[in-house]
């Protein structure tokens, strides 16, 4: 099956899900450990968001790929961040005030603005990065002063030995986290959940930004 074969069908999943408008989602392509070869092919089939997790790798491919949006949404180390602000689009892994303080000092001395969501650790996992969800709206709230950020959503990843009912409890908690915070004056826009096993899930629950790389690439070596 091809690449262009394998887009169609997630795009169909999404159109055939209930209530959902194809155009409200954005599907982001996760590309780490994926070829620019490859990358060019999903472009040319109307892909134009991209995810990467790795410094590096993503420095390289900003070299080869022009005309996308670059997503952010490994963990970002405080030090490596001189080297990708001016390209992100949209980070997707804000967890600690320290990654927050220093994207500010460097966007904000180039007059640079970047879309941000704020990574919930919605299972609770004691070795995976978030802010946990009970200190999601003081976290909100010790972002304020950074007007460099866009704070403008939350992504989560729930637990990979969760089975599907846990993991449809996962998104239905960060839905239910990111409408709380909508009510309450936050300009929560976006909902970063579901990868390629569970994206169809992830819609059902509210999210409007799904980060799939298998099942448009393939299994990475």
């Amino acid at each position: 099956m091809t690449i262009r074969d394998k887009i169609e069908i997630i795009q169909d999943n999404i159109k055939n899900i209930s209530g959902i408008k194809q155009s409200d989602i954005d599907l982001v392509a996760v590309s780490k450990r994926v070829d620019t070869a490859r990358m060019k092919i999903a472009q040319n089939c109307g892909i134009n968001s991209f995810g990467e997790n790795y410094v590096q790798e993503f420095r390289s491919k900003i070299e080869q790929i022009s005309d996308v949006r670059w997503h952010f949404i490994g963990q970002l180390q405080s030090n490596k961040v001189k080297y990708i602000f001016r390209e992100i689009y949209m980070l997707h892994s804000l967890d600690r005030m320290s990654l927050a303080s220093e994207l500010h000092k460097r966007l904000s001395c180039e007059n640079l603005k970047m879309k941000v969501l704020v990574q919930i650790n919605i299972s609770c996992e004691a070795q995976k990065g978030g802010v946990m969800p009970d200190d999601v709206e003081q976290f909100l709230n010790e972002l304020t002063p950074f007007e460099s950020l866009d704070v403008c959503g939350l992504m989560c990843i729930p637990a990979l030995e969760h089975n599907k009912i846990e993991t449809i409890k996962d998104f239905a908690a960060a839905r239910d986290i990111y409408d709380n915070m909508k009510s309450t004056g936050y300009n929560m826009r976006y909902l970063s959940m579901g990868m390629s096993n569970d994206y169809e899930d992830a819609l059902r629950q509210g999210a409007n930004i799904v980060r799939v790389g298998s099942a448009i690439f393939g299994m990475r070596t």
